[in-house]
């Protein structure tokens, strides 16, 4: 696989500087029951790491005793992590938010058939991918088969409440493009997400639009196709400045399986580490006195994937 951060450590990105801090997001682990081309994860089934339960006793101690509002759960898919319902039980017992970033197919693997159930009981945010609403397109990202799971799977989630008024349960889904284009207007393409999984009785809430990232496995193929400068190009020309305001590095750390700090997920796949004052490679163990509030963020090339255009995070779109 071709490495991505050689071409993108020089840059000339606007510094960012961080504001309050609000979410905590958690790799629990790149093992995964898929292999996506547009994986910035690089996750799949022979991936082994995976989060310890002594890390995820930090995660809680850290939550204990901070004001944050959000855990995000991600991987891989986060709920192959044997601590994944331990975690959600505990930290919902806190009173925080918590999302878990699925895949869909999980909901149909061996030992999960009742995941479905454990996500409704405890009121989680399901953010799910699902890159488009034809089947060929979804088999063409994602693999042959997995837009029939990807269906099943949501028509458990909506039989438990989930994307159904005045349940609460909120369901949202991810677009990713298929290849080198920025993802068309969310709220456009939201109406014809609604309109034909509608006409399959499948509700959700919100339809998330994300911009692939020139790393890992979307960033190896770009450069084995000789298009990574023209992709590069494409994000850097749609650059908006005001979508620095809302960038999700500004209020969220990302944490590996590992328990090391980064300003973003993105970050930790390229290993570029949390910048804070005399510690190189700064652990969850360093954050637990410390204020981040002001602190720069770690940036590169691949940055401008979230500025491009509408903007580019986590929930979505930023304008």
């Amino acid at each position: 696989m071709h490495t991505t951060l050689p071409l993108l450590k020089q840059t000339d990105f606007p510094a960012i500087a961080r504001k309050s801090l609000t979410t905590l997001q958690i790799n629990l682990g790149y093992r995964c029951n898929q292999s996506c081309l547009h994986c910035h994860v690089n996750a799949g089934p022979n991936r082994s790491e995976e989060m310890s339960a002594e890390t995820i006793g930090l995660i809680l101690d850290y939550c204990r005793t901070n004001a944050i509002h959000t855990l995000d759960l991600t991987g891989g898919a986060p709920e192959l992590n044997p601590g994944f319902r331990y975690l959600v039980t505990t930290v919902r017992e806190l009173g925080m938010h918590v999302i878990d970033r699925c895949n869909l197919t999980i909901l149909n693997e061996p030992g999960q058939q009742d995941l479905h159930v454990f996500l409704a009981a405890h009121r989680l945010e399901v953010i799910a991918s699902l890159p488009c609403y034809l089947q060929e397109n979804v088999d063409a990202q994602r693999g042959k088969g997995v837009y029939e799971s990807s269906l099943a799977a949501i028509k458990k989630l909506n039989a438990a409440g989930y994307g159904n008024d005045g349940s609460g349960l909120k369901l949202n889904f991810v677009f990713n493009p298929a290849g080198t284009s920025l993802p068309p207007s969310q709220s456009t393409l939201e109406a014809d997400y609604r309109r034909e999984l509608g006409k399959l009785g499948i509700v959700f809430n919100q339809l998330f639009t994300l911009t692939n990232m020139p790393i890992k496995r979307f960033g190896s193929t770009l450069i084995s196709k000789g298009v990574f400068n023209d992709y590069m190009a494409l994000l850097k020309s749609a650059h908006i400045d005001s979508n620095l305001d809302e960038v999700m590095c500004r209020s969220l750390i990302s944490i590996d399986w590992q328990g090391y700090l980064y300003d973003c997920d993105f970050n930790q796949m390229l290993d570029l580490p949390l910048p804070m004052a005399g510690n190189s490679r700064p652990h969850l163990r360093d954050l637990m006195q410390h204020d981040l509030s002001g602190n720069p963020v770690a940036i590169a090339d691949h940055c401008y994937g979230c500025t491009a255009g509408q903007g580019s995070s986590c929930g979505g779109a930023l304008s």
